[in-house]
């Protein structure tokens, strides 16, 4: 079992960077595959992107695809999200996911057990 700690986000004007940091408090992120969600007011939850445990396979959804990178440090035991020329639409909560499900990993929210708290993404335009 992992427990997920996120950390990161924050209030940036349109086309600015930030970067979001998923860790374990309990267990080790190493061993699973990561996906990244977010979700904005009254929308459903919706995939970002997600990698593969050893890293070799990494996805991304095509609203964030050339703007947003999926990375890990396995020295530190974290994942980050790095989100790159921010708009408005992205503002929403961001959430990391981790399973041990399969091979890789996965755009359904339901195939990931373990989440992380959220942290919040506001985009001003």
């Amino acid at each position: 079992q992992v427990q997920l700690v996120q950390s990161g986000g924050g209030l940036v004007q349109a086309g600015a960077s930030l970067r979001l940091s998923c860790s374990a408090s309990v267990g080790s992120l190493n061993l699973y595959h990561i996906g990244w969600f977010r979700q904005a007011p009254g929308k459903e939850r919706e995939f970002v992107g997600g990698q593969s445990r050893n890293g070799e396979s990494t996805g991304y959804a095509d609203s964030v695809k050339g703007r947003f990178t999926i990375s890990r440090d396995n020295a530190k035991d974290t994942v980050y999200l790095q989100m790159n020329n921010l708009l408005s639409e992205d503002t929403a909560l961001y959430f990391c996911a981790a399973t041990l499900i399969g091979s890789s990993w996965y755009r359904d929210s339901n195939l990931y057990p373990y989440w992380g708290q959220g942290t919040q993404v506001t985009v001003s335009s």
